[in-house]
């Protein structure tokens, strides 16, 4: 697959490469896993010389002797003796770019954690020595959320306030599946497309994969990922284990229970059979894969609340292959297709919401943007969207299928609405049906 999109993210890239040859910068470029950070920022900088430092889990000792072997081969610099600490590698190359310009980029930097967790003392340091002279333009990546933000935000750590960039990289936008799915498969359907949607939330890795083994279709795409021996069967679990480390089996059970409907923090409560305040709390802040859904027009201090997981590809994955991984454990591969056959109208369904949703962000001009219900769970309205500049509003209903939506009862339930919550009285209010022929 070829690379797309991701012009702002390279012209800004660009940007503080050109900003290095005057001052030297320091970029830390954040994401999860797989979602295409590493040929990111490889394509970017390709007119400078490049050192790509991946650090992986062995000794620093060997870890060094890798890079030694990149910078000579790079910079055509032989170094003198042997250098078994990063910290003393990064001064040289601290001294080295006040001479020449280079760009360092270092994968996985939170590895050092594990590996030598006092680099990033020895990085501070030898950055604050001879930073102020230095044309050296250094890009970090990280896809262990919690600690990436513990590294660089947490107010103790060595290198706080260090960075003098920073920069997510997000899924592909809606408008970029379309382009990549209609590049390999001229004919798709609606139904392909939310598919893609459903199972990759835009991760890069992910459409790649199915791209290339040419999974263009609904069925193609879940024949390809439950399958004997396929990546995604064991991706939940790779990810996820070094951010929870030994309290995974928790906090995969909230998730699992999150991923199934219970969105209430008593429901997950009853399937965990413990208070899990604490949990949630980690899950939205530390780790960034859940979040707390308000009624739209809520008061932020209302307990009538809902959580919900950000990354399609974990709610599918928590919502069918955890679920009911006994049955891969047999090799049941056909068994667990039929239930995820069984279960998809209903589970797109509410995927559906979600694909809205995100499209109307990313291409209207609004103001906000939620669901509604009320205290007692009931008058769901699927979509609010508002535009409080000009007091107009649309409220939505989503079906998989536009025979069932009544938009004599959107308007019942929209009236309801505006009553108990007092809001958007004098707005011009327009009331919409979505369904999938409208992807």
């Amino acid at each position: 697959m070829r690379f797309y999109n991701r012009e702002k993210e390279i012209a800004r890239l660009n940007e503080i490469r050109e900003r290095s040859l005057r001052n030297a910068q320091f970029t830390v470029v954040t994401g999860r896993r797989r979602i295409g950070k590493t040929q990111l920022v490889l394509r970017v900088n390709n007119d400078t010389p490049i050192l790509y430092f991946f650090v992986a889990r062995k000794a620093e000792s060997f870890l060094c002797q890798d890079f030694q072997q990149e910078i000579t081969n790079k910079l055509g610099v032989p170094i003198l003796g042997e250098i078994n600490s990063f910290g003393k590698l990064f001064e040289y190359l601290m001294q080295l770019s006040q001479e020449r310009a280079f760009t360092l980029i270092v994968d996985e930097f939170q590895e050092f954690i594990k590996v030598a967790p006092g680099v990033y003392s020895e990085i501070q340091h030898y950055w604050d020595i001879y930073s102020q002279h230095s044309k050296i333009n250094i890009i970090v990546c990280g896809s262990v959320y919690s600690l990436m933000y513990k590294i660089f935000e947490n107010e103790k750590e060595p290198l706080f306030g260090r960075a003098t960039a920073k920069l997510s990289v997000r899924p592909f936008e809606i408008d970029v599946l379309k382009e990549i799915l209609a590049d390999h498969n001229a004919n798709y359907t609606p139904e392909d497309l939310l598919a893609l949607f459903t199972f990759t939330g835009g991760v890069a890795k992910y459409v790649q994969q199915l791209m290339d083994s040419d999974a263009t279709t609904c069925k193609r795409m879940l024949n390809f990922i439950i399958q004997e021996d396929s990546t995604f069967l064991n991706e939940g679990k790779n990810m996820l284990i070094d951010e929870f480390g030994g309290e995974y089996s928790t906090y995969f059970t909230i998730l699992s229970a999150i991923a199934r409907g219970e969105n209430t923090r008593a429901k997950i409560e009853a399937l965990v059979k413990r208070e899990i305040g604490g949990y949630l709390t980690k899950l939205e802040q530390d780790y960034g894969l859940i979040t707390k859904k308000l009624p739209i027009f809520s008061k932020v201090e209302t307990k009538n609340v809902r959580y919900s997981i950000e990354d399609n590809f974990l709610i599918f994955w928590f919502r069918f292959i955890y679920k009911y991984g006994y049955i891969l454990e047999v090799g049941n591969y056909d068994g667990l297709r039929s239930i995820i056959d069984r279960d998809y109208k209903t589970y797109s369904g509410k995927i559906l919401e979600k694909y809205f949703h995100t499209k109307i962000i990313q291409s209207q001009n609004i103001t906000k943007i939620g669901g509604y219900w009320n205290r007692k769970g009931e008058n769901e309205i699927d979509l609010v969207v508002v535009n409080e500049l000009n007091k107009e509003a649309q409220i939505i209903e989503i079906k998989r299928n536009n025979d069932n939506i009544d938009l004599d009862a959107l308007k019942n339930k929209g009236a309801q609405m505006i009553r108990a919550t007092g809001e958007m009285k004098d707005y011009q209010i327009s009331y919409l049906g979505l369904s999938l022929e409208d992807c």
